[in-house]
């Protein structure tokens, strides 16, 4: 029985310090991402460490991540498996090429929402140009605009949901369903509907089925959105006190 684990990263398999919960007074805490510059931004606990440690004896592990491409290469695993970026939008093969098949779907079905994403984030901007704190940008990555993400610098989602009450919610592109909207701590994005983590996991899930006649899959994340994937899956694993975990009223 081959066994697969589609894994998400951060705030999974680690986060920044500010959410680990003895800081940097934890001497258990291990890198494992970092800034362009090099700067160190994500760790792993003791737990999380262990949990790496597990899978890597007996799963083949996809990662499965809103990272882009540069802020994958950053990430301090040695995955060897195909890799979901941009919550679903590129597929990288093992050797880190561009599944030409997904990204060939991706070019044909995108245009058809570009312009409304454009509509929906130049409301964003003149909103957010009006108060100070918002980061916003439009994602580009293989030379691609995919979605939009915002944040702030006070780092939670109270203010976030101003500009999401005030101008996403309610625009007639989210409405429709051609777009939709992610908020989890400080990062609320705006996609089109084609770009989703669950659309690129059943496409692995059945290559693998092609390659492998008995499949076993598991599923781990820690965010709303990570859900819809991870119910593909055999098993589920969410970590304690996430979103996903709360919304589960685990909690």
């Amino acid at each position: 029985m081959q066994s697969y684990i589609f894994l998400d990263l951060d705030d999974t398999l680690f986060q920044t310090l500010r959410k680990c919960a003895l800081g940097a007074d934890d001497p258990k805490l291990q890198v494992r991402a970092c800034l362009p510059d090099g700067t160190p931004n994500s760790y792993a606990t003791h737990k999380q460490q262990w949990l790496w440690h597990w899978l890597a004896k007996g799963f083949k592990i996809v990662p499965v991540t809103g990272r882009d491409g540069h802020a994958f290469d950053r990430v301090m695993l040695p995955f060897q498996e195909e890799v979901v970026l941009n919550h679903g939008a590129v597929i990288l093969d093992k050797d880190r090429a561009i599944d030409r098949v997904w990204m060939d779907g991706m070019m044909q079905a995108l245009p058809a929402y570009h312009e409304k994403l454009l509509d929906v984030w130049a409301e964003v901007e003149n909103y957010c140009q009006r108060f100070t704190g918002f980061k916003t940008h439009l994602v580009n990555d293989f030379e691609v605009t995919w979605y939009g993400v915002i944040k702030h610098v006070d780092g939670t989602e109270t203010i976030l949901k101003t500009v999401l009450d005030s101008i996403i919610k309610t625009h007639p592109h989210i409405l429709d369903g051609s777009l939709y909207w992610h908020l989890n701590g400080n990062n609320l994005a705006v996609l089109p509907k084609i770009i989703n983590k669950e659309s690129a996991v059943r496409y692995l899930i059945n290559s693998y089925k092609q390659q492998h006649p008995e499949l076993v899959t598991f599923g781990a994340g820690d965010s709303n959105t990570d859900a819809p994937f991870m119910g593909l899956c055999d098993y589920a694993l969410i970590p304690k006190n996430t979103q996903l975990y709360q919304a589960l009223a685990f909690a």
